[in-house]
């Protein structure tokens, strides 16, 4: 039994429903836990969570990117910097070996 190939507009619903099910789970742990007595604390909370999520959360389905950051263009810079940074280090690494090793 094989998979049918997947159009792009049922690839792209399903990560739609893949990113709505992740922000429920979230929201739930993260919001709906606690008790808000006044309106204004709830609004407050589901702020600082957007926030949280938006912008200071890396998503692994965009590439360990923020969804501000792919969202704003600023991913394809990220990720180069990120892929020097891990070249560099590598680089050091093999050097600290084989001077340890020497």
């Amino acid at each position: 039994m094989s998979k049918k190939p997947m159009t792009a507009k049922a690839e792209a619903e399903k990560t739609v429903k893949d990113i709505r099910r992740a922000t429920r789970q979230t929201l739930k742990n993260r919001i709906l836990l606690e008790n808000y007595y006044l309106q204004g604390e709830l609004e407050a909370a589901i702020a600082a969570f957007v926030e949280h999520y938006n912008n200071h959360r890396y998503h692994e389905r965009l590439g360990n990117l923020t969804p501000a950051d792919v969202y704003f263009g600023r991913g394809p810079a990220i990720l180069a910097e990120k892929e020097k940074i891990k070249k560099l280090t590598i680089q050091s690494r093999r050097l600290i070996h084989q001077r340890q090793a020497a």
